[in-house]
């Protein structure tokens, strides 16, 4: 009964590894997106549909009693594959990701989607100051580095694909939410700079999922408040 973790943008796996150290479980897959640290797989497009497409073939996989759980961009695919495909879990935990009509995108996700101001955006973006940006948010230093490090022609590329990709996916995915079958936990950082957590409760509410909210956490809470994300990720576990 494998624990399935999946990031979000711009991380690797690794943004997962200080919650991990505080799971008891040891049953856990990191998944990478695709175009994250490494290539992109013959004929991939880096888009909203596709990277869920991938997920549920990944998800079909590994098989079992998966337990999934996302964060950010890996949030809202979790959102996305378990209303597609809601067999292929046991349950399903994300947050850090707003999928609700009403919601506008932070600045930064706009300046992707704006073509010509993306590409500008991304040029400057340079492993020597991401880094320091991230660890301010509340990323262990390791974390940082190595998601700064993975920053490279490919991830800008498939960042900026995506966020194109999903200019109105409130629109195009939540009317799926409601073939959600799978008990769910939605966890939200209380000081979110990108999503106000209100948009996580109201999504729990939405499809009769538990809401967790981290007090004094930013974006990252898996990063920020591993011990406290760890214990709501078991509580939640323990409660199926």
């Amino acid at each position: 009964m494998p624990a399935v973790f999946v990031h979000g943008v711009p991380d690797t796996p690794g943004v997962w590894r200080p919650t991990l150290d505080k799971l008891a479980r040891k049953d856990v897959v990191t998944l990478r997106l695709p175009g994250f640290g490494c290539a992109l797989p013959e004929g991939f497009t880096p888009a909203k549909d596709d990277y869920a497409a991938w997920l549920v073939d990944e998800l079909g996989k590994i098989g079992g009693a998966i337990d999934l759980v996302g964060h950010d961009w890996g949030g809202l695919l979790v959102y996305r594959a378990v209303s597609l495909e809601p067999s292929l879990v046991r349950s399903w935990a994300a947050g850090g990701a707003p999928l609700d009509p009403d919601y506008v995108w932070h600045d930064m996700a706009q300046a992707w989607q704006t073509p010509g101001v993306g590409e500008e955006v991304m040029r400057q973006i340079v492993p020597e100051a991401m880094a320091p940006g991230l660890m301010a948010q509340g990323q262990p230093k390791d974390v940082a580095e190595e998601s700064a490090a993975a920053l490279d022609d490919t991830m800008k590329a498939a960042i900026l694909s995506l966020y194109r990709s999903a200019v109105d996916v409130g629109k195009a995915w939540y009317p799926g939410l409601s073939r959600i079958t799978a008990p769910g936990l939605v966890i939200f950082g209380a000081r979110d700079p990108y999503v106000d957590w209100r948009f996580g409760e109201t999504l729990a509410g939405h499809v009769g999922a538990k809401f967790a909210l981290i007090e004094d956490c930013g974006h990252w809470w898996e990063a920020e408040r591993p011990a406290e994300t760890a214990a709501a990720l078991e509580a939640f576990w323990a409660s199926l």
